[in-house]
């Protein structure tokens, strides 16, 4: 493939280990990525990503660049390198942003700065004036914001998304969201910044929901109250460890979303999701029902365990699973994986098409393979899924404020108040 790309991931924690790194691997080996750097505070999460078995099972011969050095004491942190790493790449590369939500804004202005291309971990930022910043900074200078709103790409949410275009379900009028995220989050990193000043299981996993029902219908959200109940971390830190969110979209439906890190280690599932969407038609109605908790596919281990030590579970094939291939180790598979190489490929598609370009015109042809992008609505990116920080900047002031109702107002100056 021409024109490869470079990669570097900043933050080497558990989505880095999970799927963005197996899929960069993978890119790599079809020829679209060329050089890996991954940044982390400190050496020690770098150092379990070179250890990690199951990754050089997969993809054996494959390697990154490690900052800070394996060398450097685990202890020892690096809370400011991550700006010489891309300081020193090549002007418009990818940056990989996969760090807590609150440190997304500044690791963005850094790498925009620096003239790269950006993929970042859902949410993009935690208000919307840093979104639409975001958005004005990067079109003015032809580069690529991507976020990683990965339930985007399930099968189950394309089909759903074009029958509802297709008028063939009514129009949504009702709704429940659920994701509960495994008890075991408490006992990790979690504990150092899923903090109540912080964040909250709505706005770190509630919003995948929000943004579901946006791409499916293309509704806007215009009210949410958010109540959470809080729990004390291992290492004394309070945080919110559920949350029980509604959202109002502009036809008046509502929609009940449930978040949490509880769901039972030895549980069956790694996790529990699903969403039910009722919708109203002419003389008839109509239903979206995903359980994306149980896909069909049922586990019993010999030897191993599943995940949470689990010697059953329900596994979902469909999200991410490294399989078996044609060619050397493993590959990886699911809607993880589309959506990581349908963004790092807008990145390569845009610098591979304007490659041969003057600047003073390549500029102008960079910006309108973004607009397409944007209007096209699959990929999200500031200009198209922006209602998901207006949603979020809700929702943070609903659950400080006890689950008092905050209206979204959009208009010229998008914004949120209390009702």
């Amino acid at each position: 493939m021409a024109n490869p790309i470079d990669v570097t991931i900043i933050g080497g924690g558990m989505i880095t280990n999970d799927t963005l790194l197996p899929s960069i691997y993978h890119l790599q080996r079809t020829g679209m990525v060329k050089n890996i750097n991954i940044c982390a505070l400190n050496s020690e999460p770098l150092k379990a990503l070179k250890q990690n078995p199951e990754l050089a099972q997969a993809f054996p011969g494959q390697d990154f660049n490690a900052y800070p050095s394996l060398s450097e004491a685990p202890e020892k942190k690096f809370p400011d390198l991550y700006k010489d790493v891309i300081a020193a790449m090549a002007p418009r590369q990818a940056v990989v942003i996969a760090v807590p939500d609150q440190l997304h804004y500044q690791i963005v202005k850094a790498a925009l700065d620096a003239d790269q291309h950006i993929l970042c971990v859902k949410p993009l930022v935690l208000k919307y004036t840093q979104a639409a910043e975001i958005e004005k900074i990067a079109y003015d200078k032809g580069l690529f914001v991507g976020i990683e709103y990965h339930k985007r790409f399930d099968q189950r949410a394309l089909i759903a998304k074009r029958d509802y275009q297709l008028g063939k379900f009514g129009s949504f009028v009702m709704g429940e969201a659920k994701l509960i995220e495994p008890y075991y989050y408490l006992s990790s990193n979690f504990q150092n910044w899923f903090t109540t000043q912080e964040t909250d299981p709505f706005v770190y996993i509630g919003c995948h929901y929000v943004d579901l029902v946006y791409f499916i219908t293309g509704l806007k959200p215009v009210e949410v109250s958010v109540a959470g109940v809080i729990g004390t971390f291992p290492n004394g830190n309070e945080g919110y460890f559920w949350a029980n969110g509604r959202v109002r979209f502009e036809n008046n439906a509502l929609l009940t979303v449930i978040n949490g890190l509880g769901y039972p280690d030895e549980g069956a599932g790694s996790n529990e999701q699903c969403l039910s969407m009722f919708c109203e038609g002419e003389g008839r109605n109509g239903v979206i029902k995903h359980d994306d908790q149980f896909r069909g596919v049922s586990h019993g281990y010999a030897t191993g365990f599943g995940p949470g030590n689990s010697r059953f579970n329900f596994v979902n094939p469909d999200f991410f699973k490294i399989v078996p291939w044609e060619g050397a180790g493993y590959k990886p598979a699911g809607y993880g994986y589309d959506s990581v190489e349908a963004l790092l490929g807008a990145i390569h598609r845009i610098e591979t098409e304007t490659a041969s370009l003057p600047e003073n015109k390549a500029k102008a042809a960079r910006q309108n393979l973004i607009r397409e992008i944007d209007a096209k609505g699959i990929l999200a990116t500031p200009n198209n899924s922006y209602i998901n920080e207006l949603v979020i900047e809700a929702a943070r002031l609903s659950i400080l404020s006890d689950g008092l109702p905050v209206k979204i107002l959009y208009g010229d100056n998008p914004h949120v108040e209390l009702r």
